[in-house]
């Protein structure tokens, strides 16, 4: 549903995107991550037909955005970082106006108005003025705008930026409901405990280049390497962590617990436990020391800026 084969831009001579491949399938969400200035926002807007690449070629819901741009906004809808909200508007004849942009008949706005609104907590706030929304109404207003024509694909900056908590989770389940339905996402986000919650992919953009593309498993597996595991037990080991250096990779151990790193868990923690038990060793816990995007990201933005400095 989402292309990118070598897509690339200039502004002069400076290279905002360069030559980025991605490949988002129906119904699964890709979270685009990066600092600001990374390329993010303008990859976006050359997926909605609003920027022109300079090179290479881009596709939503099979449609090629330079060739075919009306056909792109149809199929797309569009969360961006400026949500440029007509403040002096009520928040239903604002969505009125939108559905008459995208050619809806005014009673199928309406109905997919208010079933949107209910959805994000808004029902409330239907006949306000949008210059009284707070920033995270605002937030979840043009959020309701992006989706109100049902559109296939979603591009959504920062989607939960401004947000309390529960307006937060509200919009992630929402994100999490319309997978079901095929809805394709790409986000972009700073929040790395929300890409982990919900993206299928991820793709790390730095300096206008994609340096890591691939499930939260695999980029683990690729940059922070095989799981670590933690046993814990109920008394003293007695020297059963040089029992076990022959079995697995120990890291570290103490009075009562084991650090040992694994390629293959399925394997070796069914070992380690019957020797365990074996032994008259009483197993408290044995379970993975959990891994999280921040630990990825920061390794490979570290190891980027390694090579990067090694080929200047």
């Amino acid at each position: 549903m989402i292309e990118c084969h070598d897509l690339t831009k200039d502004f002069g001579t400076f290279r905002a995107v360069d030559r980025i491949n991605l490949n988002v399938p129906a119904g699964s969400v890709l979270a685009l991550l990066g600092a600001n200035g990374a390329g993010k926002t303008t990859t976006v807007r050359m997926m909605t037909s609003i920027l022109q690449p300079t090179s290479g070629t881009a596709r939503i819901a099979g449609y090629e955005v330079t060739e075919s741009p009306a056909q792109v906004r149809a199929h797309v809808g569009v969360l961006t970082e400026q949500h440029g909200l007509y403040e002096r508007m009520k928040g239903m004849d604002y969505l009125a106006f939108f559905g008459r942009v995208y050619h809806l008949p005014d009673s199928e706005t309406r109905k997919r108005a208010l079933k949107l609104m209910e959805q994000f907590g808004l029902t409330f706030a239907l006949d306000k003025r949008l210059g009284e929304y707070s920033k995270g109404m605002k937030q979840k207003l043009a959020l309701v705008r992006a989706m109100l024509h049902n559109p296939p694909v979603l591009l959504l900056d920062e989607p939960t930026s401004a947000m309390d908590p529960v307006s937060a989770k509200q919009v992630r389940d929402a994100i999490i409901d319309l997978q079901k339905e095929s809805r394709t996402f790409l986000i972009t986000t700073h929040n790395l405990t929300e890409a982990q919650i919900l993206a299928n992919k991820i793709a790390i953009i730095r300096h206008g280049k994609i340096i890591a593309n691939g499930t939260f498993d695999e980029l683990a597996r690729q940059f922070v390497g095989d799981p670590i595991m933690e046993l814990r037990v109920n008394g003293e080991l007695n020297g059963f962590a040089k029992d076990l250096a022959d079995t697995v990779n120990i890291l570290e151990s103490g009075t009562d617990w084991i650090r040992y790193r694994t390629s293959q868990p399925q394997q070796d923690n069914p070992n380690v436990l019957r020797r365990a038990m074996g032994l008259g060793i009483e197993v408290v816990t044995l379970a993975p020391i959990t891994q999280t995007l921040e630990d990825i990201y920061l390794r490979v933005v570290r190891e980027d800026e390694g090579i990067t400095e090694e080929t200047a």
